[in-house]
């Protein structure tokens, strides 16, 4: 047994070890303070637009999801295997696959949608007044909810019922016909193509764009006010622009970061099934479990995100802490 093969295996079971107490952190963490963006920006006080509010929600409910059906219904019964043995005998893994998959691609999806939404918003003004539109955010999120679920029924047929408990990328029993199938292979590499590899790109283009069309404008109009005024006073429109930049620069970058390592490890596990006489390095399998944490961490950083970079969300945040304790007062006096 080499050296470097022992090094990777401790490195595994310290992250195993840590997982047992991470995903119940982040389990307990990610559910209230998912549930508490959905009630916040719901009652629309954040100066948020109806549009950017639609997105917003559906990214939290999507993200609470998530956070069910995969860190508690998925990783922690994995990393718990001794206490959940009796999943072996429960015949349901094929419909929360399908499930869990469609949860994370609309998870996925929502995150770029909100960033085309706001590319056209900064950068297309002629469509803006069409496109970024109560209506069309309520269409685009509905269809995405439906081409996703659509696109996960097959896990259903793929998969057997029953539950595999292994930190696997795959966590049902595969049908045994397919699990090395050419059919399977392509599946599986077209489903991580699609998310999030896709999105991915989509989002680092669209902000490349943004940030281009941001600046060109930015000094345009920085030139005309100082020609017209003689001075560079506040201009309100940039203003504007800056933070609805920051928002989306901050939620996207998030997702691109939290993500990559995930998404990294997907592909290549599925390219040595067609590129197995070219890929002589495979990543380790500590790697793909540091990949899951840090994905599933995604779900839980939109409200801070929030927090950080919406003043009347901080406001909206801060009376609903202090809510029980003033009713408390008032019952109390």
């Amino acid at each position: 047994m080499s050296l470097s093969f022992l090094i990777k295996l401790k490195i595994l079971w310290a992250l195993n070890d840590v997982e047992k107490i991470y995903f119940p952190i982040l389990a307990a963490v990610g559910v209230p303070i998912n549930v508490v963006t959905i009630v916040i920006l719901s009652r629309g006080k954040c100066g948020l637009s109806k549009c950017v509010t639609y997105y917003l929600v559906s990214m939290a409910v999507a993200d609470l999801l998530v956070v069910i059906l995969d860190l508690i219904l998925r990783q922690i019964p994995i990393v718990y295997r001794e206490q959940f043995t009796f999943l072996y005998y429960v015949r349901v893994c094929d419909i929360h696959a399908g499930l869990l998959y469609a949860a994370t691609d609309c998870s996925v999806w929502f995150t770029e949608t909100f960033s085309f939404d706001r590319f056209v918003a900064i950068c297309c003004q002629k469509l803006k007044t069409k496109y970024c539109t109560q209506k069309t955010a309520a269409v685009v999120l509905g269809t995405v909810t439906v081409l996703s679920c659509l696109k996960n029924m097959f896990w259903y047929f793929l998969y057997q019922s029953q539950y595999l408990l292994s930190n696997s990328p795959w966590f049902c029993v595969v049908a045994p016909a397919e699990s090395r199938s050419l059919a399977w292979a392509v599946t599986e590499l077209m489903h991580h193509i699609l998310t999030p590899f896709i999105p991915f790109i989509l989002i680092l283009l669209l902000n490349a764009l943004t940030v281009k069309n941001i600046l060109i404008v930015n000094t345009a109009r920085r030139r005309f006010r100082n020609r017209s005024s003689g001075e560079s006073p506040m201009d309100p429109e940039m203003v504007n622009r800056r933070k609805s930049m920051i928002l989306l620069f901050v939620i996207s970058g998030n997702f691109v970061l939290l993500w990559v390592v995930f998404m990294m490890c997907s592909i290549l596990n599925r390219l040595e099934y067609f590129l197995w006489y070219m890929v002589t390095v495979s990543l380790p399998t500590f790697v793909q479990e540091i990949g899951f944490m840090l994905q599933l961490l995604s779900c839980c950083t939109n409200t801070f995100i929030y927090a950080v970079t919406q003043r009347k969300f901080r406001l909206e945040l801060r009376n609903g802490v202090k809510y029980p304790f003033t009713m408390m007062v008032k019952l109390i006096r």
